[in-house]
């Protein structure tokens, strides 16, 4: 899609000469005659550059650049024929991307408006490769949950909201049982096909405020903000039906499920994230010791 440009300026000759240039070049333009017209058309106008006169009736081009990029993610090119009166320091305190001075040529203001998106992209792409890089960090590779690292630093602050709002917060710890027979069996590679599975599976079971975590080897682990215990038993104990359920494969016509064993806290008043976690762990322990398959609250 073509960039999309507003001009900003009450000089009526300069403002429609600059839109129908920029428009025979297949930029989509709209035009403004003020600040105050321009930042009404921002709202349903949502221009990749804003290119505007300094001084203009009304609110000026450095307070009318610093309201848009206080509100939105536009660059500001901004234009003055008052050289001594305006300086490009001045221009870049208030977040202009770039300064001109009229008279300009239009191959110049083009070149600039080029210069101006091709600096955008780049720092787009910069922002998305370090977002997927952060993400990655926390990220366990295998079962696309978060790693165990991310859940020390969540779960502490879950309890921060808990103890400032007074929000319930309950824990599960998830374990497979006999998992290590499992890759004894069959192997690594079908094990992990295993674990990729009770990933997806999880995460299938999760609201958009609860997430889950890859805790160790074969143990997962499960946040759920503003939840109670009893509701959090009930997620768990979907979650455990749903990978009983699930067959696998390891060999052609060879079928085989796999059960997890389940330990649910919910945080106590006072009680600090490592007997939090402590409890939880017990309770998953309880489960193993009375069967397996199962969850255990605490």
């Amino acid at each position: 899609m073509a960039c999309a440009i507003l001009i900003v300026d009450d000089d009526v000759a300069i403002k429609d000469s600059v839109e129908e240039y920029l428009t025979i070049l297949s930029y989509r333009v709209q035009s403004a005659s003020s600040a105050e017209e321009a930042l009404e058309k921002l709202k349903s106008f949502p221009a990749d550059v804003v290119l505007t006169d300094i001084m203009m009736q009304g609110m000026d081009g450095l307070e009318l650049t610093r309201r848009i990029k206080g509100k939105y993610d536009t660059d500001v090119i901004v234009m003055t024929g008052y050289s001594a009166d305006y300086s490009y320091e001045e221009a870049v305190k208030t977040g202009a991307s770039d300064f001109i001075f009229k008279p300009f040529r239009f191959e110049e203001l083009n070149l600039r408006i080029k210069r101006v998106l091709r600096e955008a992209g780049f720092k787009k792409e910069r922002t998305r490769l370090l977002k997927e890089l952060e993400q990655l960090a926390i990220t366990d590779a295998l079962t696309k949950l978060f790693n165990s690292r991310h859940f020390f630093r969540q779960i502490k602050q879950e309890m921060e909201r808990h103890d400032r709002y007074d929000h319930a917060l309950s824990l599960m710890i998830l374990d497979i049982d006999h998992f290590k027979l499992y890759n004894d069996s069959w192997g690594h590679l079908e094990g992990d096909k295993v674990l990729m599975a009770i990933g997806r599976i999880i995460n299938s079971c999760m609201r958009s405020m609860d997430t889950a975590y890859r805790y160790g080897g074969e143990e997962f682990a499960i946040l759920l903000p503003e939840t109670r215990l009893k509701k959090a038993c009930v997620v768990g104990n979907r979650i455990r039906d749903l990978i009983s359920s699930a067959v696998f494969e390891p060999r052609p016509g060879k079928y085989c499920s796999v059960t997890i064993s389940i330990g649910a806290g919910e945080l106590k008043e006072g009680e600090d994230f490592t007997s939090f976690i402590q409890r939880t762990d017990r309770a998953l322990y309880k489960s193993k010791e009375d069967g397996r398959n199962r969850l255990t609250y605490c």
